[in-house]
């Protein structure tokens, strides 16, 4: 005999008080139904159940396997439910927090494109440069930018964020290209500021030998949005040190020039991060897409 199914029929019987109302749940004859639980006692060595006349009931024995038994049966419908789950068509809304320049420069096209291949499902993206809980705030998955700190989350990593020094040609006609780290001291140096954090006060590179330098910087002109200080580089404000997601149809149009050749911009880890509880169609599809696009393969 089946062992879950003789644990199901034991688990109702002790629910039901008796063979018959048990075998009436399974369809099953009420002799049937005794059968599965005789089988059990003799698995387990030991009288499950007090028989009488008039009622069922369980022995010390029989209450502590019936409470086994309720949690296995529990585990094996909820394995059944994720495995329907993951065979389900995507469906439903997605809800997404994403740093506001990779949001907009990389996953909303990564997003439009999913959303044609998924036409049930709906997505809602906030783009916040903050630290969010996904847990209290009810986001299904974020990109995370930094370091991740200890957490119940799944993390997948993508490729770096890697961040680049540029300026436009007439800025570097009018001030000299810098050459080395140390010479953007010389510079007006358009700086990010983070909501939650004072202004940087320090660019980071490494060059070929993988040395670091530490550059002071400082400039006149700090905002909180890169498209801000963007705007800015390209009219001849000062050096940017932007995400090179964010520059690289301007440098490639050459109205930034990218300098410091031979030296990297720190880079900075970037996770996919959402919860360890249960995945569901939508968002598996979406996990596996964001991999594919910006994964660590092309680091």
């Amino acid at each position: 005999m089946d062992r879950l199914t003789s644990m199901a029929i034991f688990v109702k019987t002790a629910d039901s008080g008796s063979f018959a109302a048990a075998a009436l749940a399974f369809g099953i004859s009420a002799q049937m139904a005794g059968k599965h639980v005789s089988t059990l006692e003799e698995r387990v060595g030991a009288r499950l159940i007090n028989r009488t006349t008039r009622r069922q009931s369980l022995t010390e024995i029989g209450q502590i396997f019936y409470e086994r038994c309720k949690a296995l049966l529990a585990d094996a419908e909820a394995a059944e439910s994720v495995a329907q789950a993951l065979s389900a068509a995507p469906r439903g809304r997605l809800r997404i927090n994403a740093p506001v320049t990779f949001g907009a420069c990389c996953l909303a096209p990564l997003i439009t494109r999913y959303l044609k291949a998924n036409p049930e499902v709906r997505v809602e993206l906030t783009l916040t440069d903050r630290f969010v809980d996904l847990i209290d705030e009810g986001y299904e998955a974020a990109i995370r930018l930094g370091a991740l700190s200890d957490s119940s989350l799944i993390a997948r990593p993508l490729m770096p964020y890697r961040l680049v020094a540029c300026a436009s040609p007439g800025y570097l006609a009018e001030r000299g290209e810098p050459r080395t780290p140390r010479a953007l001291t010389e510079h007006e140096c358009l700086s990010f500021v983070f909501t939650s954090m004072p202004p940087a006060t320090e660019w980071r590179f490494t060059d070929s030998a993988n040395t670091e330098h530490v550059v002071p910087i400082a400039g006149r002109f700090e905002a909180n949005d890169v498209k801000a200080l963007l705007a800015a580089a390209l009219n001849g404000g000062g050096v940017i040190l932007a995400p090179e997601v964010a520059v690289k149809d301007e440098l490639a149009a050459g109205r930034l020039v990218r300098l410091l050749d031979g030296y990297e911009a720190e880079a900075r880890p970037m996770h996919l991060v959402f919860p360890a509880a249960r995945v569901t169609p939508k968002l598996r599809v979406f996990i596996d897409q964001v991999v594919a696009e910006f994964g660590p393969q092309h680091a």
